[in-house]
């Protein structure tokens, strides 16, 4: 695993122990649930977060859970 997935693995992990009050395995596991499963988080999200009125969705492959910054 690279550096940089590890670091957002990490603050995202401590992110999520803090709001949920939550020990560092359980939070640690949350965080890599997430990560691993980031393209169905993010289409829920925008599925859950889009009213109907909206004339067009906004293309899958424009949306990412975690800000890359190539």
């Amino acid at each position: 695993m690279q550096t940089l997935q590890r670091s957002r693995l990490m603050r995202l992990s401590w992110e999520i122990q803090k709001r949920r009050k939550s020990n560092r395995s359980k939070s640690l596991f949350s965080a890599w649930a997430i990560y691993l499963n980031e393209d169905i988080t993010v289409y829920y999200l925008v599925r859950k977060h889009t009213t109907r009125r909206q004339p067009d969705p906004v293309p899958a492959t424009h949306l990412s859970l975690f800000y890359s910054r190539h």
